[in-house]
């Protein structure tokens, strides 16, 4: 089994993909790839989806070898969904993870499984998740503080609440990233089409009819035949670069990050999301019970915000230290003015719990008026850019076809 040692000094188990081949229901062969810490944990999850291994071939791990695969954020929200309902009505923990492991996915089932087995066997239901893998520190934390209130009905409604929370402000992430790469490809795409095959075929045809071409119809040209000529070189060059991006995903997505957080519009974006997700994990910590420091200690490893984290590390610090919580919060200029004074004044009140809920709140309303208004400003500079791009190679063909028609028209 493979290990290594985050940051923190925490262990984590890690995973490699496998190719399998199974026997399903009825006989019938499969194959398919899952990623799994070792073999008998490749033969437990196919025994959860009721399939019996054959063989089994390990895969390379391209991009280095990842942590235990993350569940899905739809699993997780379903999992915390079913637990609240049913742990409020009642049902023993071990009946309701059996009632889980129906709800959730194939991929989930096993994860689910192991959890109840353990929780059976006396294991408490935070080290039964840490032991499954897949599960944020936050859940894990959220869960170990309900169990020593023991309010895990609760601790579970306020996590799928958390859950779907993130999914909404992923979606909205997904949606500003998608929409101009979906529009930049098309418009790339027709104007590789234009250049290599419709703008050489009119320039040739023109040759006989003009003495000579204008500067730009002839650059057009030039590139589009240099394209033609060197496909296979353009489409391994092209190849090359998405497997890099593949492989270095990480560094890609660090980058794109960091244009991300400078860009004037994006940046606000940005921002509202990454408070949107500190102040909803602060939520679902405090509303369990946890200590102001240690909820801080997590929440900070959830922002991505370089200076943002930088100033909630030096704030819980310096509360740590013994420094006055209301003075340490205005000191978070990153946040709005008007965040920071709602904070401080939950913080006179003693009420902060509530006011990280209705940040979250807030905050995830600002990401989707942001968002909105983002895309409304992408859209005519994207279809202008588009113009750029297709509108050259047309009018790399209309000069001189006018021109010949000037001509004509003289005589």
């Amino acid at each position: 089994m493979s290990r290594a040692a985050n940051s923190s000094g925490k262990v984590q188990v890690r995973v490699r993909p496998y190719l399998f081949e199974a026997a399903a229901a009825g006989g019938k062969r499969r194959l398919g790839v899952r990623r799994a810490r070792d073999v008998r944990h490749l033969a437990e999850q196919l025994r959860g989806e009721r399939m019996i291994p054959l063989r089994s071939w390990a895969l390379p791990s391209f991009g280095g070898t990842p942590e235990v695969g993350r569940i899905s954020l739809k699993d997780e929200a379903e999992l915390h969904t079913q637990l609240s309902q049913l742990l409020s009505r009642g049902v023993p923990l071990v009946e309701a993870l059996e009632v889980c492991e129906s709800a959730v996915s194939s991929s989930m089932r096993s994860r689910v499984t192991r959890m109840r087995e353990a929780v059976a066997a006396g294991s408490s239901f935070a080290d039964a998740m840490n032991a499954a893998g897949g599960f944020d520190q936050v859940t894990t934390a959220v869960y170990r503080a309900a169990e020593r209130t023991g309010d895990m009905a609760g601790a579970a409604k306020q996590l799928s609440t958390t859950v779907r929370r993130t999914l909404q402000v992923r979606g909205k992430a997904i949606t500003l990233l998608m929409y101009p790469v979906i529009v930049l490809s098309i418009a790339v795409l027709v104007s590789v089409g234009m250049i290599t095959g419709v703008v050489p075929q009119i320039v040739d045809s023109l040759r006989g009819q003009v003495t000579s071409l204008p500067w730009f119809t002839e650059l057009i040209y030039s590139v589009g035949m240099a394209l033609r000529s060197n496909a296979l070189l353009c489409l391994t060059i092209v190849g090359l670069a998405m497997v890099g991006m593949v492989v270095f995903r990480a560094r890609v997505a660090a980058a794109v990050g960091r244009l991300m957080r400078t860009l004037p519009l994006m940046r606000d974006v940005v921002l509202a999301q990454e408070s949107a997700r500190f102040f909803t994990v602060m939520s679902a910590m405090t509303r369990t019970g946890v200590v102001l420091s240690d909820a801080l200690g997590v929440a900070e490893a959830a922002i991505g915000h370089p200076k943002l984290r930088a100033e909630l590390t030096r704030l819980r610090t310096r509360l740590i230290e013994g420094g006055v919580l209301r003075v340490l919060i205005d000191e978070v200029a990153t946040l709005p003015l008007a965040t920071r004074r709602l904070l401080i004044a939950a913080e006179r009140s003693g009420d902060l719990q509530q006011a990280f809920d209705t940040l979250a709140a807030d905050m995830a309303d600002e990401v989707e008026t942001r968002s909105s208004r983002l895309l409304a400003v992408l859209e005519p500079m994207l279809i202008f850019l588009m113009f750029i791009m297709i509108g050259s190679l047309v009018l790399s063909i209309m000069i001189p076809l006018l021109t010949i028609t000037s001509r004509v028209q003289g005589f």
